[in-house]
C-alpha cells in the first residue's frame, strides 16, 4: 500500500478499513505503473508519503525474449538474466567476445566487432574456427591486418651463424603497390627486441628496393639494391657475409657490398629467425633507423642457408624446413574465400590463411546469416532508450524497461 495525502493505492491501511456488508476490503495483487489525478501524473514512489509491503513490479520479461545471439533468459521473482552462448557475453549476450575462445587449434581470436569474433589461424590451419589442415609449401604472407596482427613464420635459431652465412630465397609480390611499402621478408637479433647495440641481421622491402641490414654490434652495415624489375613474376636473393664484409645480389642485379664499421666480426644472435613478419609485431621490436613498417605481402619459399662454405644449402628449422609457430600464413596462389560463401552481402575476406565475413549493414554471424536485433548498439538507427534503462525488441519496433526513478517513452524523463 502506498499512502498519497487520502489517496490510497493498493489497500486502506487497518486503522482506516471499512468493513462493509460483502465483506472485508482486499488489497489489490498486480502491478501499478502510471497513474495521473486530473490529468496530473503522480510519482509513484517519489511521492508517496508512506507506504507496505511494496516491492518493484515484476515484469515478465523474458516473454519479450530480450537475449541476442541465442541467449537463454531466465527469471525468476526478483530478477532476470540471460545464459549466453559460447562468444558473447553482456546483459543481453550483445557484445563478441574471446573470453571463451571458440577458435580451435591454438588460433588466436580477435574480437571483431561487438557481435562477432575473427580467428587467427595459426601455421598448418585454416577456416572460419581453424578447423581446416592445410598443406603449405609456398607460404603465403598477407603483411599487417586490420586488427593489427602480422602474418609470419617462425624458426628455431640457425645455429653456427657468428662469423659466416649465405641465404638464398624467392619471393612474390603480392601487388606492385606492395613493392613501394616498407616489407619485412626477415629478421632475427641477439635479445629479439632490435635495441641499440644489439647484434642482428635483417633484409626487406622500402621503395622498391630490397635492403639488407646487419650490425655486429658497433654500428649498422646497409645494402640497397636497385630497383626491382617489377615485369618479374618472381624475384631472386642471394646474400651473405664473412666477418665484417657482406653482399646481396638480386634477379640479374650486379652483386653489391659492405663492410660493417668498427672492429667487431660475429654475428651473435638468440632469437629465432622470423619470416614474412614478427610475433606481435610493431616497428619498435626491429633495429631502430632502419625499421620496417609492414610485414611482407606475397608469397616467401626455397629459402635456404648455410653456415659454411663446405656445407650445402638447407632450409631453416628444426626439423629442416619445419616452423616452430606461425600465424595468418597460407599456401601461396590458395584462396581459403574459394571454400566461404558469405551470405546477404557479406563479402569474404582473407588474410593468408585467416577468412572471415565482412557483413552489411543489418547482418551479422560468421557467414551474415543472423540479423542484428533494434536493441543492439550496432543497430541503424541505435535505439533511443536512455543509460540505464533496458531496451526490448517488439514484433514491431522496441520498448523501453525503465530503471526506479525515470519515465517517458524512451526513460528520458526524471
Amino acid at each position: 500500500q502506498i499512502t498519497f495525502g487520502s489517496i490510497f493505492l493498493g489497500k486502506v491501511p487497518v486503522h482506516e478499513e471499512v468493513h462493509r456488508c460483502a465483506g472485508q476490503i482486499y488489497g489489490y495483487k498486480g502491478c501499478i505503473r502510471d497513474f495521473q489525478v486530473n490529468h496530473k501524473e503522480l510519482f509513484i514512489i517519489d511521492e508517496a508519503l508512506e507506504g507496505r509491503n511494496v516491492e518493484n513490479c515484476n515484469v515478465p520479461i523474458c516473454d519479450y525474449h530480450p537475449c541476442h545471439n541465442g541467449g537463454t533468459c531466465t527469471s525468476d521473482e526478483e530478477n532476470w538474466y540471460c545464459e549466453c552462448p559460447k562468444l558473447y557475453t553482456g546483459k543481453l549476450c550483445q557484445f563478441a567476445t574471446c573470453d571463451e575462445n571458440p577458435c580451435g587449434n591454438g588460433a588466436t581470436c580477435f574480437p571483431k566487432s561487438r557481435r562477432d569474433a575473427v580467428c587467427l589461424c595459426p601455421y598448418g590451419r585454416s577456416g572460419i574456427l581453424c578447423s581446416d589442415a592445410i598443406n603449405i609449401t609456398q607460404p603465403s604472407f598477407s603483411g599487417t591486418d586490420i586488427f593489427g596482427y602480422t602474418s609470419f613464420l617462425a624458426y628455431s635459431t640457425i645455429p653456427n651463424i657468428t662469423f659466416y652465412y649465405e641465404f638464398h630465397l624467392k619471393f612474390q609480390l603480392a601487388n606492385h603497390h606492395s613493392a613501394l611499402q616498407d616489407n619485412l621478408i626477415f629478421f632475427t637479433g641477439q635479445k629479439g627486441q632490435g635495441l641499440n647495440g644489439d647484434d642482428f641481421l635483417e633484409l626487406g622491402l622500402r621503395n622498391g628496393r630490397v635492403v639488407y641490414n646487419y650490425n655486429l654490434g658497433s654500428g649498422t652495415a646497409t645494402i640497397i639494391s636497385k630497383p626491382l624489375d617489377l615485369t618479374l613474376n618472381v624475384h631472386v636473393i642471394h646474400l651473405g657475409r664473412n666477418l665484417q664484409k657482406g653482399w646481396l645480389k638480386v634477379d640479374d642485379q650486379k652483386n653489391k657490398t659492405v663492410t660493417s664499421p668498427g672492429r667487431l666480426v660475429g654475428l651473435n644472435v638468440f632469437s629465432q629467425f622470423y619470416l614474412g613478419g614478427y610475433r606481435e609485431y610493431t616497428p619498435e621490436l626491429l633495429p631502430k633507423g632502419p625499421r620496417f613498417k609492414n610485414g611482407f605481402q606475397g608469397c616467401i619459399f626455397d629459402v635456404q642457408v648455410r653456415t659454411s662454405l663446405n656445407q650445402g644449402f638447407k632450409p631453416p628449422g628444426t626439423p629442416e624446413g619445419h616452423p616452430n609457430s606461425g600465424r595468418s600464413v597460407g599456401q601461396c596462389k590458395d584462396s581459403p574465400c574459394s571454400l566461404i560463401k558469405c551470405r546477404n552481402g557479406g563479402k569474404c575476406i582473407e588474410s593468408g590463411s585467416t577468412v572471415y565475413c565482412d557483413c552489411l549493414t543489418g547482418w551479422k554471424g560468421a557467414f551474415c546469416t543472423e540479423t542484428v536485433s533494434v536493441c543492439e548498439p550496432e543497430h541503424d538507427p541505435p535505439h533511443l532508450c536512455q543509460q540505464g534503462s533496458t531496451c526490448v525488441p517488439l514484433p514491431s519496433g522496441y520498448t523501453c524497461h525503465c530503471p526506479l526513478g525515470t519515465t517517458g517513452t524512451y526513460c528520458e524523463k526524471g
